[in-house]
Parts: C-alpha cells; structure tokens; sequence
C-alpha cells in the first residue's frame, strides 16, 4: 500500500493494519522528510488519544492530515507506532 500527497509516496507498506476503513502504516514505513509534529490532539473513546502530523512536501502543507495513536488503549494495541491519514492523501496499492 501507499500513502500519496501532493505527487510524492509520503508512506509505502505491505504490513498496514485497517481499522474502521483506515490503512495504518508501520511508522518505520512513513518518510519522515515530509512529515512535522503538531500540538492537534483527539481522543478516541477505545483507540485512546490521538496525536498529529501536518504534511510538508512540494512547498504546500496539509494540517494534521496523518495520526497516530502513541499510547493506544489495549483494544487497540494493534495500531501502536502505526501512522494513518485523511485531508485528501490518497491510498493506494
């Protein structure tokens, strides 16, 4: 699977884990070039809290469009160190 924003493979898997139609991707599978922490936070009632990426690349940003959960609740221990996304990057095999 890839992760595709802006024109460039911002993630590439084959180990993603799907959750409620979400690809998580393996974090060491993330080009961390493109990516920058954000102080965004939400909270899941059974995933627990999720922390943010904006994306960087090609000169634009997207706000927050990547999260992940750093310290997941134990239903969703699956998904630690996993990074998902939305705000129109594109999902792909």
């Amino acid at each position: 699977m890839k992760a595709i924003w802006n024109g460039e493979v911002i993630a590439e898997s084959n180990d993603t884990v799907v959750i409620e139609g979400n690809h998580y991707f393996p974090k060491n599978s993330i080009k961390s070039e493109f990516y920058q922490n954000s102080d965004h936070k939400t909270n899941c009632f059974w995933k627990g809290e999720a922390s943010y990426y904006t994306l960087a690349v090609n000169g634009e940003k997207n706000v927050d469009a990547a999260w992940y959960y750093p310290t997941p609740k134990d239903a969703a221990e699956g998904i630690k160190d996993h990074v998902s996304f939305w705000k129109g990057v594109e999902i792909t095999e």
